[in-house]
């Protein structure tokens, strides 16, 4: 009987462990972005097969290949899929940034109850370690079957030598996610050990935006250091021991057994720095975990606002304005919508620097260009700007901040669609088109002639208002407070018709001709804007046309 009594805590510990972890697990993506009829777990699924269909891009043009691969090609692709592997759980890592701590409905559930601290923080852990396992996994499904056997050749081929490099690729891709997570996870226990809650809460929304950025950036501008002369290159070495995609590098040719001096050193710092980040990012966090808990409970969540700061600035009508300010409001406020904007504007950051990498590395931002002349890569990269902008910006108001407390907006809901549309666009100009728009001001004003700013100017606030109009059509909802279902919006066809079609055409191929000559230009600029009057009427008939607003998304009923 002793015995039989010693066993039951342990039996229910695992119950227990269980049970919060799958409830963890499915709460990994923020559920209050969500309908009530959305489906978790096929919204993770979706996630998956993104990732599989990224590696099935990086594998299938392998059959078109034939002959044997050179060993800097070899390497070149090692290095690209570790880099891709290791951003891709740096930005889950970043995403989930508040699952790792409890919030204040876990702390004020699980804390009357016989739940044992440590296991919270083990299911929330493993809840966490098993999402970005499956991403790496989804990520290298077909990369991390195909690649390896071309690899082998570098350490003698054969059967063995196969093995080997599988095992070397799969170890490899573990580590170096794991490396990035911990990394995470260490910048978010050491910034809550020596903040307050309040403000670790409201400084760790500027951290995620700036690590979305600082990833991306690094990702897209790293030099390309293959080659055995560049990784031997002494003025190389510093910018090396800077990039954690290159120790990885060398850890892998130490694991498939095909090391060269050149990675010697690289091995050495990834074997160090992969001990150090998970360390100091499990005692980190393991420290701050119970902290947490208990300020959870003991302080609010936001810290009091200043009430000598006012805003008198108007926006149009009086429902405009409210709308503009509760929209701004709300995305100064809410980590989540904060971290998706980030993660379009981070996106769009990373194809912008990707297509002006090469303009940039030539002549510098700052280099003045010939005469009158007009570069057109810059044009390109200031429409891409104004398209993931305003497209971020309407993929996030379409998420709602509280869902539960939609019903004040259902009661006072007095006036027709179109009016609600009118502030909804006014929402947009002002949050989305005009930062890029002055932003792109004040840059081109450092490059270009002023009459020729003025006239590129006027093309793209033409344009980021043709933008805004095709993402308002349909939208009859009020910002941040209507459920939300994954997979049912239409913006990624706007989003690829005027990435692909829109950008190039417009900027690089009639722009930079029309903006010598006056006439040429007065017909662009008069083109634009029937199109932009156009897609207006067309929105706002189709706003009249509704009877209300949809405040609760449903899948159809053929599904």
């Amino acid at each position: 009987m002793r015995k039989r009594y010693d066993r039951k805590p342990s039996n229910r510990e695992k119950r227990q462990f269980l049970v919060l972890y799958r409830s963890f697990l499915m709460r990994v993506i923020d559920l209050e972005l969500l309908s009530a009829d959305a489906d978790t777990a096929r919204l993770l699924g979706q996630f998956a097969a993104l990732f599989a269909g990224l590696s099935y891009l990086f594998t299938f043009w392998l059959i078109f290949a034939g002959g044997e691969f050179s060993k800097v090609f070899l390497w070149m692709m090692e290095h690209f899929l570790i880099a891709t592997t290791m951003v891709i759980v740096s930005l889950f890592s970043v995403l989930c940034w508040d699952s790792i701590f409890p919030d204040k409905r876990d702390v004020l559930i699980l804390a009357p109850l016989p739940v044992r601290a440590n296991t919270v923080f083990r299911a929330k852990l493993a809840a966490l370690i098993a999402a970005l396992s499956v991403s790496v996994l989804s990520l290298n499904i077909f990369s991390g079957l195909v690649w390896p056997i071309l690899f082998s050749s570098t350490n003698g081929g054969g059967f063995f030598g196969v093995i080997r490099s599988l095992a070397a690729y799969w170890i490899m891709m573990t580590m170096a996610g794991l490396f990035m997570f911990c990394c995470v996870l260490g910048v978010q226990g050491v910034t809550s050990l020596v903040l307050p809650r309040q403000q670790f809460l409201r400084l760790s929304a500027l951290l995620q935006a700036g690590t979305f950025f600082v990833f991306f950036g690094v990702y897209i501008l790293e030099p390309s250091l293959e080659a055995p002369t560049a990784l031997a290159a002494p003025e190389n070495q510093r910018l090396l021991a800077c990039l954690p995609s290159y120790w990885f590098l060398g850890l892998f040719q130490q694991l498939n057994g095909s090391m060269v001096p050149e990675f010697v050193s690289l091995a050495k710092r990834a074997w160090a720095c992969l001990a150090a980040a998970a360390f100091c990012g499990v005692a980190s966090v393991l420290l701050a975990y119970f902290r947490t808990m208990r300020k959870t409970v003991e302080e609010p969540d936001i810290m009091p606002g200043s009430p000598w700061i006012n805003w008198p600035v108007r926006f149009g009508s009086l429902l405009e304005t409210c709308l503009v300010l509760f929209s701004m409001r709300t995305l100064l406020r809410s980590r989540q919508h904060r971290i998706l904007l980030c993660f379009y504007l981070g996106t769009g950051l990373a194809i912008v620097l990707a297509y002006l990498k090469t303009p940039l590395g030539q002549r510098g931002f700052l280099h003045l260009p010939r005469g009158d002349e007009v570069d057109v890569a810059f044009l390109v990269a200031s429409f891409w700007m104004i398209c993931f902008a305003v497209i971020g910006v309407r993929v996030v108001i379409a998420m709602p901040h509280t869902l539960r407390a939609n019903w004040i907006f259902r009661t006072t809901e007095t006036r027709g669609v179109a009016e609600y549309l009118a502030a909804v666009r006014r929402s947009l100009l002002v949050i989305a088109l005009a930062p890029v728009w002055l932003l792109v001001a004040v840059l081109f004003l450092l490059r270009w002639p002023t009459w020729l700013v003025a006239g590129h100017l006027t093309v793209l606030g033409l344009v980021g208002v043709i933008v805004v109009e095709l993402c308002l059509h349909g939208f009859h909802k009020f910002p941040f407070a209507c459920s939300y279902l994954p997979g049912q919006s239409k913006v990624h066809v706007v989003f690829w018709s005027l990435l692909l079609v829109l950008a190039p055409l417009s900027a690089a191929r009639v722009e930079s001709g029309m903006l010598g000559g006056p006439f040429s230009y007065l017909c662009m600029v008069v083109l634009l804007a029937a199109i932009a009057a156009a897609a207006r009427w067309r929105t706002a008939a189709s706003a009249k046309e509704a009877e209300r607003l949809v405040f609760e998304e449903a899948y159809p009923a053929e599904l």
